[in-house]
């Protein structure tokens, strides 16, 4: 019978050997439980961080009606879409993530019995996919954002003072940069940290819902809350409304790509991985739910807490009016330490995807920023996107309707990278496709054709405009930097990334030269060949031991 040690020890061999036949060495410290990744991708979920700031929103765009049951639809389209990227990334654990699927699928496509490969455009296609993934995940800037106006509500409600688009602006640049110190710490403390999060979140939740309703004294019914219908937007077809107020949910039950972005620090990770992304959404549509349904009971003027808050936000306005000061502070603080989870968590994960990225050649520096430090985290890519997300910011200056713009980015940008991959596997390599330890079997190509569908559905829908009539102030321009963006990393990919953009380390070999402090190795072409047989034993020995997920 093997000891704990030497399980481990086996586990990690088998885990370094399928890594390596994706073409990569082990380089990143593989620490992480099943546990851990769960609560970093749960952390990047946060049900407290995505529906508190468009709250209000939500509900001026089809009431009660939209938030509550549009949740558990957004919610189960979610699951679906989360099942068919769990099958790939059990398939597929590296950090890349994403844009390395949609490379790897192709590579055994086969046309009238003869293996044909990839298709030409496949690389640029991975190359989009990758900057839209990074995009998307930078979303640490809507929820920094967010985070530094719910700060600024509780000021106001406890001095009175009125803080301003440059203050607010100030402190997002102060939240952004602590999340970056956090980060720069080992990934062994970055899991603890986000297993916190995940009781954080659930009793925190807790809290918030029996406060609130404990305290609310003249509640509403339960036919206002299931039922009720409201419609501020101006628009006259209710099911135009309707979809409109699901934008709230999708914008926050997204990011759970980020259990792939960890693998190669996770142990088991083809086990781990998946069902840190299904456990992840399964977590949150739960929690989430009892959230807005809790809440909504305790709304006592719509006009006053939704339409006119007077602090600004109407999460804070609630919380005041039933909670009064005392309370209303304190569970603004306990939303205000959820914003920051979240942000640290995306922040981690999106400094995964931008390592990976450069690793093969993507990006401007790609040579410093997938290098690692002395406790093997790639403290470079870090701070690459804590210096994009503040340019990122800028713009909310000038415009508070930036915020907005800067959610319907990272939420379209996340999609896309999605649907890629999906519609390779279930178009391109739907015979050809080898699935890892966690697959749907027969339910493939069915969920995936679902979960590609509702990709597109709510992609065009964060690009229309959410008020009638539409003017120069409220026009929805999420389409103009999301165009942007795209056209630029095609411009980039066309002038010079085709040159040197390889997935699956062809281009930069992970050695002891990525590790600043520690002494260098001699560089080489080619990864080693992995013995087939190895791995396929260790895959067999593995996949019935769901405790190792937790170890």
């Amino acid at each position: 019978m093997k000891t704990e040690s030497e399980d481990s020890g086996s586990l990690y061999d088998h885990d370094r050997a399928v890594l390596e036949k994706l073409g990569y060495k082990q380089s990143l410290d593989r620490s992480l439980s099943a546990f851990s990744t769960f609560g970093i991708t749960f952390s990047c979920l946060s049900i407290l961080s995505g529906l508190t700031p468009l709250y209000g929103d939500a509900l001026q765009s089809g009431g009660p009606v939209t938030v509550i049951w549009g949740w558990l639809v957004v919610s189960m389209f979610t699951l679906l879409v989360g099942l068919s990227l769990a099958e790939i990334c059990s398939a597929y654990p590296t950090t890349g993530g994403l844009y390395f699927w949609t490379i790897k699928i192709l590579e055994g496509r086969v046309i009238n019995g003869v293996k044909v490969g990839s298709p030409d455009w496949v690389p640029l296609a991975s190359w989009i996919v990758g900057y839209t993934n990074w995009l998307g995940l930078v979303a640490i800037a809507s929820t920094d954002l967010a985070m530094a106006q719910f700060l600024a509500s509780m000021i106001s409600m406890t001095s009175g003072y009125d803080a301003n688009t440059y203050v607010i602006f100030a402190i997002y640049v102060g939240i952004i940069i602590l999340h970056g110190i956090v980060n720069s710490s080992a990934v062994r403390l970055n899991g603890l940290f986000n297993i916190v999060s995940v009781w954080w979140h659930v009793f925190g939740t807790m809290l918030i819902v029996v406060v609130l309703l404990v305290t609310t004294s003249e509640k509403q019914s339960a036919e206002f809350v299931f039922t009720s219908w409201q419609n501020n937007t101006g628009w006259s077809s209710g099911f135009y409304v309707f979809m409109l107020g699901l934008l709230q949910s999708q914008y926050t039950l997204s990011g759970y790509d980020s259990a792939a972005h960890m693998s190669e620090e996770t142990k088991n990770a083809q086990q781990g991985g998946p069902w840190g992304i299904i456990r992840a959404i399964l977590t949150a549509s739960a929690v989430g739910w009892f959230f807005l349904v809790g809440v909504t009971f305790c709304i006592t003027s719509f006009e006053n807490q939704i339409v006119n808050p007077a602090v600004g936000v109407a999460l804070s306005q609630i919380f005041l009016d039933s909670a009064g000061k005392t309370w209303a502070i304190v569970l603004i603080l306990v939303i205000l330490g959820a914003q920051f989870f979240c942000g640290s968590a995306l922040t981690l994960s999106s400094s995964r995807m931008v390592y990976a990225f450069a690793r093969d050649g993507a990006l401007p520096l790609s040579e410093y920023l997938h290098r690692l430090n002395k406790e093997k985290s790639p403290v470079a890519a870090v701070w690459f996107n804590i210096l994009f997300c503040f340019v990122l910011g800028l713009p909310y200056i000038w415009s508070e309707t930036a915020y907005s713009a800067i959610v319907s980015v990272n939420t379209i940008a996340s999609s896309i990278s999605y649907l890629i991959p999906i519609l390779c596997r279930i178009v391109l390599a739907r015979h050809t496709f080898v699935p890892g330890p966690f697959n749907l079997g027969k339910f493939s190509v069915p969920v995936g054709i679902v979960s590609t569908l509702w990709i597109v559905i709510t992609s065009v829908l964060f690009l229309c405009p959410t008020l009638a009539p539409v003017t120069a102030e409220n026009m929805n321009y999420a389409a103009v930097p999301f165009v942007l963006v795209i056209g630029l990393c095609a411009l980039y990919y066309a002038l010079w990334g085709r040159k040197w953009f390889k997935p699956g380390g062809t281009r930069f070999q992970e050695d002891n030269s990525d590790l600043e402090e520690a002494q260098a190795v001699p560089h080489t072409s080619q990864m080693q060949e992995v013995d087939e047989k190895s791995i396929t034993a260790s895959q067999e020995e593995y996949v019935g031991h769901p405790a190792d997920e937790y170890r």
